[in-house]
């Protein structure tokens, strides 16, 4: 590779990731944050109401007072821990933590886009920001769907290998629906499709949330909106800007 070659790619990846970073932090904004701050009244309220129930229990019976102080600390801890201000301070973090992450997915998408080997344009980059889309959110949600803060979840590792392993499957299977001919190969991708599912993602032990169903719903309406916006609008920013600094 070239160094034109190089610096067109490195310009297309990072203007079209600080747009569609700035875009994806915009919609969360009114579609998404909402329903996170609310979510998150819910859950320190439950903490409270943790704490509360671990005091009673303190005072009221004194073989439990070690657990119940370790329970009281646990509590103490995590509302000491640092997390950015309500607010600019709050928007801030999550424009950057979305424009470093656009970023990224956009290297990814231009790389693919030009080992393929086919003709780059914005309406091509659509195509590649739906199988971003499909690959990256669709598929993994499909076991995991996005969850409101105050839900009872699986550990943190187990999710994060079975996230991995779905998305890295179904890229490899829509490569070969596409880029290969012949039915064998078909049936391959159409297997790997499919077994991250059989497998089934990792799942915690008891079901439930302090936020109503009814939250937790929108939550994902709203999540898979801001994303497929995102995916959409960073395929072909990649692919207009490919083109334009060509």
């Amino acid at each position: 590779m070239n160094w034109t070659v190089f610096r067109r790619m490195a310009s297309a990846v990072v203007v079209a990731g600080a747009l569609s970073g700035v875009l994806l932090s915009g919609v969360q904004q009114f579609q998404v944050e909402k329903i996170i701050l609310k979510a998150e009244e819910y859950e320190k309220a439950g903490e409270a109401a943790a704490a509360t129930q671990a005091s009673a229990a303190h005072a009221d019976e004194h073989a439990h007072q070690h657990a119940a102080t370790a329970s009281a600390h646990e509590h103490s801890h995590d509302a000491d821990a640092w997390e950015p201000a309500d607010g600019a301070e709050r928007t801030g973090y999550t424009v950057l933590a979305n424009v470093s992450m656009a970023v990224g997915f956009a290297l990814m998408l231009v790389a693919a886009m030009t080992l393929s080997g086919r003709r780059i344009s914005w309406r091509a980059g659509l195509l590649w920001g739906l199988a971003g889309y499909g690959v990256f959110f669709v598929a993994p949600s499909l076991g995991l769907p996005p969850e409101v803060p105050g839900t009872l979840a699986a550990p943190l590792h187990a999710r994060q290998l079975w996230w991995v392993m779905t998305a890295a499957m179904t890229a490899a299977s829509l490569g070969l629906f596409v880029f290969t001919r012949g039915w064998p190969w078909k049936l391959v991708g159409l297997a790997l499709l499919v077994v991250p599912h059989l497998v089934g993602a990792p799942q915690p032990e008891v079901h439930g949330s302090v936020a109503p169903e009814e939250l937790a719903q929108a939550f994902i309406h709203a999540t898979a909106l801001a994303n497929a916006v995102f995916w959409l609008a960073l395929g072909g920013l990649t692919g207009f800007f490919y083109r334009r600094f060509g």
